[in-house]
């Protein structure tokens, strides 16, 4: 039986300088899909010049950031002496744990010598336990991230978290959780049975796309309802189309989020603002040089 669409909406814009951003969660219908509580789309979008600063250096505490780039190259820096670039189709996954600064800029990506941006980011909400925990970070390079191709040429499937048949991704969950980069060719399909009570949703960053038989616009996000059932996708269009597909177990704690901080109650934002004024998340060195 095919799952049932609960609602669809597109997002708001929510600009930083020159970066054209769509925030599509959270929206007026749902606060998260699974433990993910945020995501902005990014682009696409073409960049006459490098951009020198990026978000400006920020906290973030009880959540993991994961910035997914589609096209470019993504620069971060943080409080805990991380400092690293990826560049088109790599992942950068920052677990913000009790407290940290970071600072990310996208630029057009340098090894292709193109001047396009296309990128992701999400917040991926922790459980109580892990919020009080060490910062850490990966950067895995578009070359590392597990690919698998879909049958009959209908495209392929990259596996950005969690598992999908023998693939593994090598960022930690700390829940059933799931995010899949899929791209179907044209007139391509893909099909997946998801369990009862889990949470989905897709979104559409480029094309018109068909969802259990309903055609859905570009920029749209649909979320599903948490029968089990099918999730079917097929491209009607005469060229590639893109689809991000996530969701997971429904987050079982108390969620309170305020600016950079999700936490568990108010007193635990209050904590995190604290923290953040008492100088305890660290600084960040921006003297060391770009990478």
């Amino acid at each position: 039986m095919k799952k049932n669409t609960s609602f669809s909406a597109k997002g708001q814009r929510a600009d930083i300088g020159e970066l054209v951003i769509n925030r599509i969660l959270p929206n007026r219908y749902s606060e998260a899909v699974g433990s993910f509580v945020f995501l902005d789309h990014i682009g696409p979008q073409v960049l006459d010049a490098v951009l020198q600063n990026g978000t400006g250096g920020h906290p973030h505490r009880g959540i993991a950031t994961l910035s997914y780039i589609m096209e470019g190259e993504n620069e971060h820096i943080d409080s805990a002496g991380h400092h690293t670039k990826v560049y088109s189709g790599g992942i950068q996954w920052m677990k913000s744990g009790k407290g940290i600064l970071h600072d990310e800029t996208l630029n057009p990506d340098s090894r292709t010598g193109t001047n396009r941006i296309h990128a992701f980011q999400f917040w991926i909400n922790l459980p109580s336990l892990v919020k009080e925990e060490n910062p850490e970070y990966l950067s895995i390079q578009s070359e590392d991230v597990p690919r698998i191709s879909l049958p009959d040429n209908n495209g392929w499937l990259k596996l950005i978290v969690g598992e999908y048949e023998n693939l593994k991704s090598v960022i930690p969950s700390y829940s059933n959780q799931f995010l899949y980069h899929i791209q179907l060719h044209a007139g391509g399909t893909f099909s997946v049975n998801m369990d009862e009570n889990v949470e989905v949703a897709v979104f559409l960053p480029t094309k018109n796309t068909v969802l259990n038989d309903a055609t859905f616009e570009s920029g749209e996000f649909i979320e599903f309802d948490r029968l089990a059932g099918e999730i079917q996708i097929e491209n009607p269009m005469q060229e590639d189309t893109d689809i991000l597909l996530f969701g997971g177990e429904p987050y079982r704690e108390a969620i309170v989020a305020e600016g950079p901080f999700v936490m568990n109650s108010a007193a635990g934002i209050a904590e995190a603002y604290r923290d953040f004024y008492a100088g305890k998340y660290g600084e960040i060195n921006h003297q060391k040089g770009k990478v």
